[in-house]
């Protein structure tokens, strides 16, 4: 794991990206259209004046732009720029490759047998764990 996650803090300097920003473009990319820092901070389930800072160190590397919010000219909403889309799609491309390169290390059974377990972890109907108890 302290590989992956080595790696993954890599991919995402590559990028000039931190993870909790890379985390709000993402939220941001995930959304219907600009959305308020304070509506972002709830889905990120952070505080607000965390996606302020946030906010500001991607605004300032070009990744996002703030607009005034045309139904409450006090508030301001926040995009994404199309820099910060080409960020998102940089890393999850390396990302892709990085997971290929690490899967490769398992035989096709143990990559099945991965991807059953990720699958019980993660709550999806049907996963059964009878294998992970010698069944």
């Amino acid at each position: 794991m302290r590989a992956v996650r080595r790696e993954a803090g890599e991919r995402l300097e590559r990028a000039r990206t931190t993870p909790g920003q890379y985390r709000m473009l993402r939220a941001l990319d995930r959304c219907d259209g600009p959305q308020r820092p304070g509506a972002l901070a709830g889905i990120l389930d952070v505080a607000p004046r965390s996606v302020t800072s946030k906010v500001d160190d991607a605004e300032a590397a070009g990744l996002v732009r703030r607009l005034p919010d045309p139904t409450d000219r006090r508030a301001t909403l926040v995009e994404l720029t199309d820099e910060g889309r080409e960020t998102l799609a940089a890393v999850a491309a390396e990302r892709e490759t990085s997971a290929g390169t690490l899967l490769s290390r398992l035989d096709a059974d143990d990559r099945h047998e991965l991807l059953r377990l990720l699958r019980v972890v993660a709550g999806e109907a049907g996963a059964s764990s009878r294998r992970a108890h010698g069944a």
